[in-house]
This record gives C-alpha cells, structure tokens and sequence, in this order.
C-alpha cells in the first residue's frame, strides 16, 4: 500500500506545475486545518477573543501567507505556540509557491522562446527551409508589402527561434509595417507545419536549404504539403530545385497548382544571355526585384481596340511590354498591328501600379534623329570559359542554339571536359586550353586578346566562400591584362553570394550573376503574383522575345539630342519595345550600373556610340 500510495504521489507530481500549486493549497489548507482545530480545543478563551473558529481560521490563513502578521498577537503561550506554528509553516510553503510559480514562468518563456508555439494569422506568408538567401526574400516581402497597413511573414525552419530573430534584425534592420515571426521546427514534419498555420496563408514559398540533399527536402516538402488535407482553399506554393533532373519529380510531388522553378535552367539562361550583352544581369536584378521597377498586369478599358503598337504611345508613366489574353495566353512583345480584346489585360514595367498612368496625347517624337537603316548582322563568337562545373556543358549547348555558325569556345580548366569535347556541334566549336585560373602566367598564356567574352564559372568542388574568393582572384588578373591589352573583352562571372559582388566591383567586370538570389527574387515574385508565371517564362524563353542591349547607333543618331519618346518610335519600326537604355560609362557605378528603365519619354536624351537601347526582340 505504501509503494502505491507513494507511486501515486510520484505520478501527480510528473503533472507540472498546476499539480505542484495544487499539493501546495491542499499542504496550506491541512495546515490552517489542523492549527485551527488544536487552538478551539486547547485555548477557549483566545478562541473567542479571536471571534470563534472562524475567526481563529482566518489568523492562522493570514499568518501562513504573511509571516510579520504574527508579530501582533496576543494571547497565551499555547495560543501563540500554535501561531508560530503555522507561520513557520507558512515560511515553507508559501516559498515553496515561490520556487514553483518561478519555475513554471522560466519554462514557459524557454518553450517560447524555443518557437514552438502554434501561430494564428490569416494572409500571411510561409517560407519553408532556412539559408543565406532568406534574407534577401524577407527583403523583398517587406518592400512589397509597403502599402499594406499589416502584413506578416513566417519562417519554420529547424534552427534555434532566437537565432533566426537575431540574424534578421542584423541583416533587415527596417521591416516597416511587415511582422516577421520565426518557428522552430522541421518542415518536412507534418506536426511541426502546423505550427505556421499553412491553412490561412496567402502563400508558401519552399527554400533549397544548404546540403548535397536539396533537392530531395523540397521534393519531400512539396509532397507533404500536396497530401495534406487543407480545410480551405490551398495557398501559393512555389519552389525551385537545383538539379534540372528533379523538375519532373517535383512537379509530379507539388500537383497541379504549385509552381517549381528550374534553377539551373534559369542560371544558365542568364549567365549565356549575359556574357553576349553587358548589363544584361542589371535589367534582370531590377524586373526580378520590388525596389525599383516590376512587372503588372492591369486592365485598359481606354485602350481596348487600339493596337499594341499605339499602345506604346499612350502612357505617361509606365512601358507596356506585352498583352495578357483573356484565356491566360501571354504574348511578350507582340506584333506591332496585334488588336488589344476587351477583356485583354496589358503587361506594363512601372516603379509601382498606383504609378502607371496613361497620357492624354502623343509625346513628341524626333524623326530626324531616327536611325533608318537595318540593324547589322553579328558575327562569330568567339568566347573563353574559364573554369569548369555542372552548368558548363548546358552553358555550351545553349550557346550552340543562339550563336553564329563558325563561332568558337575555348574552356580554360585544370582537367580537359572530354565529353563536351567529343560531342558534335551545328554552330559552335568547342576547344580546351589547360589553365590553372588563379594562375596569372597561366592566363596570360591563353592569347585573351583574342576572345571577345570570357565566362569565369565558379568551383562547385569547394566552399562557396572560399569559391568567391577564387573567383576574384582570377577576375583582378583578367581585368589587369585587359587594361594593358586595350579592353578587348566583356567578362561575365558566377557569384554565390551577392555581398561578394560589392567587393568584386573594384574588378569592373562587366555582369556578375548571382544566381541563388535571382532564383529568390523570381520565387518571391511568384509567391506575391503567381500569374506572372507566364510573363517571366516567356521573357527568359530564347525561343521567343528576350531582353537585349543593342548599340545605341542603330536607333539613335549618336550624341544628337532626342528623348526616350523617339527611342520607343525607333524601336517600334523594327517590331521591337523599348523599356530603357544603359549608359555605358556609368557601367561600374552601383546600384543601376548604368541602366535606366521606363524611363520618361519626354525628358531630353542624349546616347553615345557606346550606349545601348534595353528592347524586347525575338534577335
């Protein structure tokens, strides 16, 4: 009976600190209890000098809660016997309180502190997973959210809460109105997702996190939140993965209604579509990002039966870029004679939507410093890869489709890639030079005045940090020999991360494509406006219309006075759309490097020969 009784005990007391409050007031109460007992039995005169039971009661309650009321006390050695008693006994349990009440508070702030309690927001948004380019999407969410009153952005991921606060608060120091809430937990357990309250969410954004296994956690993740019974409608979910094998998998574990992004894919476009155009990665940065100019799909009921090429004409602030069909259909610059529907909405680039304004009349155009002649045709490549990774050979086949035959890249790596040596190209012609790229003899032995771009990729076989530094290591080698050479190329390099590109700019490279932060900024775009899918696939598709810097002379007479108005009219008559112009000699000056996009059309305009017009074209 004993061990029962003491077994018992035990377990009523392994219930928390509701059960140890509860032993205390029954402790207090045997306390007052007995005490209260022996002075009715034992001291009859104190008893009813004190007012009965009752009133004997009440004392010996007062006394166990505060032991200075006995200092008052009257009466006989019995009476006050007993009153020391209980205060003595209320020393003990009221500290014992104490200790408990201490203890149940400091372990509550720790399960809080601990992120693990269950949040209840409605509109908010979700990102799942934890790395360096999280602050870059909270950046991006805060700026977005700007003209709402209230916002919210929460993060699960399996890192300490208060750390992740922390290195928020050091990197986005102004959230403004957006409340950033962080949980611990991991996300590809299903209880732990539901601390973040996936189903009131706007949207859930799913981050690679670092680790050979990236892929498979956002595969993992994907296919959780696709299971997952939701009491509502189903948020936004978007995702992207590293390996463009996994996209299939992936796509099949998101369902139908998630978006997964190609990252590679994307990261290969950019670094081939950049290393032929200088600036090229600028325009990408800015239409990818919420600070400066984005992309809106808005309704024109004024420009309805109109055409797209006079629709270009008619806004004050903004530049149309395209047409939304009804039927979801996207066309990027379109022809020029294309019909505007009624129920058509119009692609426009503004600095914001409350921005975009259509203009009364025809801003005036300056024919005579139109540039009528064809645009000249480009000749072959001739291209240096320094360097050698997973993207190289999608880099060089890629580069075969949009090049010009008879056109040559070199790879200048420690070991020969024999593959991409053996297989057969229709324009491009694939070499190998043996080079150590930090090497500054070794480059030099390369003949460099003989390319006309250089593609430095980054080593994947070493730390990213340690990969950056590498990289500009070889990139103050390269633009120290194209000094004494004259400037005979354009480099374009791989960065892993973008606080890396501010110390590289003192090598006044030409683009520097960080891909793991446009990655995040086309994510965050996606999580905020999931329709502008369509929009960005077609942009960065090369089989339609891309963005290209074209010289400034084939539009413009050069250092004539025009303005932007006349750039559009230019453009216009080749069946292309002018968004800005990059001014060449502002190429290393952070943050624009020289690019202006939406520019106003009436300000006066002046472009050098070695300026370039940003247009929307199919070549």
């Amino acid at each position: 009976m004993w061990n029962r009784l003491r077994y018992w005990f035990d377990a009523t007391m392994d219930r928390g600190v509701s059960a140890l409050m509860a032993w205390l007031a029954i402790a207090s109460l045997a306390l007052i209890t007995v005490v209260t007992v022996l002075v009715v039995l034992l001291t009859e005169e104190d008893t009813e000098a004190n007012g009965g039971w009752a009133g004997v009661a009440w004392m010996s309650l007062l006394r166990t809660l505060d032991p200075g009321t006995m200092g008052g006390d009257t009466g006989g050695p019995v009476f006050l016997a007993l009153m020391l008693g209980v205060t003595v006994g209320g020393i003990f349990i009221v500290s014992a309180l104490i200790g408990v009440v201490t203890t149940g508070l400091d372990a509550r702030i720790q399960r809080l502190r601990k992120g693990r309690s269950r949040i209840v927001e409605r509109g908010h948004t979700i990102l799942l997973g934890w790395s360096e380019q999280v602050f870059t999407v909270v950046a991006e969410l805060v700026e977005a959210n700007q003209s709402e009153r209230r916002s919210c952005v929460v993060i699960l991921a399996d890192r300490d809460k208060v750390d992740m606060e922390d290195q928020i608060r050091l990197r986005v120091p102004d959230t403004g109105h957006t409340r950033i809430i962080c949980r611990s937990g991991n996300p590809l357990k299903r209880q732990d997702l539901e601390l973040v309250s996936p189903d009131t969410a706007k949207s859930i954004m799913v981050l690679p996190p670092v680790g050979d296994d990236r892929d498979t956690n956002v595969i993992k993740t994907l296919l959780l939140l696709n299971n997952r019974a939701w009491t509502d409608s189903r948020p936004h979910v978007v995702a992207a993965v590293q390996d463009s094998d996994n996209l299939a998998v992936a796509r099949l574990a998101a369902g139908d209604t998630a978006l997964v992004i190609d990252a590679d894919d994307f990261a290969v476009r950019l670094v081939v579509q950049s290393h032929r155009q200088t600036g090229l990665s600028t325009v990408c940065d800015e239409l990818l990002s919420f600070f400066g100019n984005e992309i809106y799909i808005r309704r024109e009921p004024a420009l309805v039966g109109t055409t797209y090429g006079e629709a270009l004409d008619r806004y004050e602030l903004g530049a149309p870029i395209g047409i939304h069909r009804q039927d979801g259909r996207t066309q990027v610059n379109p022809p020029m004679d294309t019909v505007i529907g009624e129920e058509d909405s119009l692609i426009v680039i503004a600095e914001d939507d409350l921005l975009i304004k259509l203009t009364g009349e025809a801003p005036v155009v300056h024919a005579s410093a139109v540039v009528s002649t064809p645009a000249r045709a480009s000749a072959p490549d001739r291209t240096l890869m320094v360097g050698w990774n997973s993207r190289a050979p999608k880099i060089i086949r890629l580069l075969d489709q949009l090049v010009r035959p008879g056109s040559v890249i070199d790879v200048a790596s420690p070991v020969r890639p024999d593959d991409a040596l053996a297989t057969a190209r229709e324009n491009l012609t694939v070499g190998h030079k043996t080079c150590e790229p930090t090497g500054r003899r070794s480059l030099e032995s390369l003949d460099l005045g003989s390319y006309q771009h250089i593609i430095v990729l980054s080593d994947e076989s070493i730390d990213p940090d340690l990969a950056d530094d590498r990289t500009l290591v070889t990139l103050l080698h390269l633009r120290d020999i194209e000094v004494g050479l004259g400037d005979p190329y354009s480099i374009v390099t791989e960065m892993n991360d973008d606080s890396n590109r501010e110390v590289a700019q003192v090598t006044k490279a030409d683009d520097f494509i960080v891909s793991t932060k446009l990655i995040c900024l086309l994510l965050t775009q996606l999580a905020e406006n999931g329709a502008l899918y369509e929009v960005l696939a077609d942009l960065f598709d090369p089989a339609g219309s891309e963005i290209y810097l074209k010289p400034a002379c084939d539009y413009l007479r050069t250092d004539t006075e025009a303005n932007f108005a006349t750039v559009v009219e230019a453009a216009r008559r080749r069946g292309e759309t002018a968004i800005g112009y990059r001014i060449a000699a502002h190429g290393d000056q952070a943050p624009r490097y020289g690019v202006h996009l939406n520019p106003s059309r009436g300000e006066p305009l002046t472009l050098g020969t070695e300026d370039h017009v940003i247009v929307l074209a199919e070549d």
